[in-house]
């Protein structure tokens, strides 16, 4: 009987180390790395009167509904004012989904956030993009598509 209990104990203990196991990497599988590189070509609307030099890029990172990032900029045609992750495939314009920055925006800003699971699916899916507002062009004077990759 202490043998057939122990045997059932050592069976249970092994089942539940595969599970935590499966799930630990489940969780790793998930991890995404972001990056775009933000150019005024990119923009809809065309913004005007943008700088030849003007850029930025976004960079960051998205474990389970954990979104953390970097973005930075130079050359653009003023101060930036906001920046934003939006809903949007590559030349069409969408819906603020992530606030990088509030008013007022400064380049090598970083931050964190937890997004709901239809922002995480959209980032995923390649519909996101990154932009940056100026008072010259407030509906956003540089942008980039957001590009998902494993981590």
């Amino acid at each position: 009987m202490k043998k057939l209990v122990l045997a059932l104990a050592v069976a249970a203990l092994g089942a539940m180390l595969a599970v935590s196991i499966g799930l630990g990497a489940t969780k790793m599988e998930g991890a995404k790395k972001l990056s775009a590189k933000l150019t005024a070509g990119q923009e809809v609307p065309k913004p005007h009167g943008v700088p030849a030099g003007a850029t930025g890029t976004f960079t960051g990172k998205l474990v389970g509904n954990k979104l953390t990032w970097k973005l930075t900029f130079k050359g653009l045609s003023g101060a930036a004012v906001a920046a934003h992750i939006h809903m949007g495939k590559r030349g069409t314009a969408g819906n603020v989904l992530v606030a990088l920055c509030p008013p007022g925006c400064r380049s090598g800003k970083t931050g964190s956030t937890t997004v709901k699971k239809g922002v995480r699916d959209a980032i995923e899916r390649g519909v996101t993009y990154v932009n940056v507002h100026t008072k010259k062009n407030p509906g956003g004077e540089i942008r980039g598509q957001v590009k998902a990759t494993a981590s």
